[in-house]
């Protein structure tokens, strides 16, 4: 088209290079072919937008700019919230980053958080991964090099309901919170998101995420691949894989793994590791309560270092929902499903959760973003909700089963480990993986960055596992150029450096 108005402007103009017209007559000319030029590049800027798919919706979704935002590079992003059951007034809360270059060409990938009940915009994207991560002491954001928007569409979702800004009109949702209840939501906010940005229902599909949404991204994609058989054309999502870091998978080995590496680590005693040994069975979910006990002194052992980066210096600030949580996890409660279980966060920073915190509870921020905008939150907005925590229903005690079914389907499958996260460590990871009883295709051995070892890894036929060499429980916070090197070799399905 701008062809097109180059061409009619050049015959508009043809008259002045021939011979000499009147002042007069020239002046009309000149003004003809300016209007004419402005007219048709007003039709190429339209005709870019929507083979770019901003249709009107997604225009309102547009953040076009952040408080405390850097002012370069541009950041095209959007956020706002998806409808995922209309009778109860549910609705979930999403921010979208598209690709730094490309975003036609680039993979989509979702992030998820876990907890239960952390934030992904709180953690995922402004704390680790995203290009805009919140400043120290909420003062402002700023850009993140290493941002996994290099290599996708990056897509955060906050869930379950009831976590950051997401909502429900109807309260006994809050009661019904569970696994299949997660995943139900997030595949309907998929399908409904996906309506509301048409543009990338033909893009491949990636689920991520971290913690406990070692449960929640299996699960999903689990639940994608069987909605997928019904080939309805509208609901289609073209899944390709998934990848998880430090997540919760399996609750015997997860549990046998965190008391092995507190002990291998000297976090505790011979004689609390023996103890834990003699009076706890971990493949029976309900613990005595003299495994409770047990333990409870592991847990306490932690108190005075990060359970989630062993070798981090330990966040000094006040209170904030996460520390508080871990203080009331070694307190008994008779209403959990699991009476004799310890309940904490899988994961999360405290100084991260201030910075957060401060940041997304400014009234400025929050109507930029387009969130809280009816005030329907209860209270302050929190990177971790108490509540969601010690209302969930932990009825699934394992995740590896999917693994199975989901390696047969032929999903690209990866699993990463930070190797100094005491609180989902990297032992109990390998004995998820050696309970798959999936054949070595290529054997455990280090990988490389910037001549240094980065990890290990060690690939499976049908999935692959990879450590990363002094990162904890948030993977990309601690190492995020080795998190960037990562997800983009997933994602490009290439191999990782093997040699300096």
């Amino acid at each position: 088209m701008a062809t097109e108005a180059a061409a009619t402007a050049r015959w508009l103009l043809l008259p002045l290079l021939s011979p000499p017209q009147s002042p007069h007559k020239q002046q009309q000319l000149i003004f003809g072919a300016l209007l004419l030029l402005f007219f048709f590049s007003s039709l190429q800027s339209l005709h870019c937008n929507a083979a770019a798919g901003y249709n009107e919706q997604q225009e309102a979704d547009r953040v076009a700019f952040l408080p405390g935002q850097p002012s370069s590079p541009k950041v095209s992003q959007f956020s706002g919230y998806i409808t995922v059951n209309r009778q109860n007034g549910r609705a979930l809360f999403y921010w979208f980053f598209e690709a730094q270059a490309l975003p036609s060409q680039k993979p989509l990938l979702l992030w998820l958080n876990g907890g239960p009940g952390c934030s992904s915009v709180g953690y995922g994207a402004a704390s680790e991964l995203g290009p805009l991560r919140v400043s120290r002491n909420g003062a402002g954001l700023e850009f993140n090099k290493f941002a996994w928007n290099k290599e996708a569409n990056l897509l955060f979702l906050e869930s379950p309901v009831g976590v950051g800004f997401s909502y429900t009109n109807t309260s006994s949702d809050l009661t019904k919170l569970n696994d299949g209840f997660v995943a139900e939501d997030a595949y309907n906010f998929l399908v409904n998101w996906l309506d509301r940005f048409p543009q990338y229902k033909d893009h491949e599909f990636y689920i991520s995420g971290e913690s406990y949404a070692g449960h929640y991204v299996p699960q999903l994609a689990d639940l994608v691949y069987e909605r997928n058989k019904d080939k309805k054309a509208n609901r289609y999502i073209k899944l390709k894989g998934f990848i998880v870091g430090n997540p919760l998978t399996d609750d015997q080995y997860d549990s046998k793994g965190l008391v092995e590496y507190a002990w291998s680590h000297a976090v505790v005693s011979d004689g609390i590791y023996e103890r834990v040994n003699k009076v706890c069975n971990f493949k029976i979910s309900n613990w005595t309560s003299d495994c409770n006990e047990a333990m409870s002194n592991i847990f306490r052992q932690y108190q005075e270092i990060d359970i989630y980066n062993i070798y981090a210096p330990k966040c000094n600030l006040a209170q904030t929902s996460r520390v508080a949580a871990f203080d009331h996890a070694l307190e008994a409660s008779d209403q959990e499903q699991f009476s004799r279980r310890i309940r904490m966060f899988s994961g999360y920073d405290a100084c991260y959760s201030s910075y957060a915190e401060k940041y997304f509870n400014k009234p400025d921020v929050q109507k930029a973003f387009h969130a809280n905008g009816n005030g329907m939150l209860p209270g302050k907005w929190k990177v971790c909700s108490d509540s969601i925590l010690r209302s969930y229903n932990f009825s699934v005690l394992s995740v590896l089963p999917i693994y199975s079914k989901l390696i047969k389907a032929g999903l690209r499958i990866w699993f990463y480990s930070g190797d100094a996260d005491g609180r989902v460590p990297v032992i109990g990871s390998r004995y998820c993986m050696e309970a798959l009883g999936l054949a070595i295709k290529r054997d455990w051995q280090p990988w490389y960055l910037n001549r240094q070892v980065a990890g290990r890894f060690v690939e499976y036929d049908g999935m692959t596992m990879v450590t990363i060499r002094g990162a904890g429980h948030l993977v990309p916070l601690n190492k995020p150029e080795e998190g960037l090197a990562l997800i983009d070799t997933f994602l490009l399905g290439k191999q990782l450096l093997t040699h300096r």
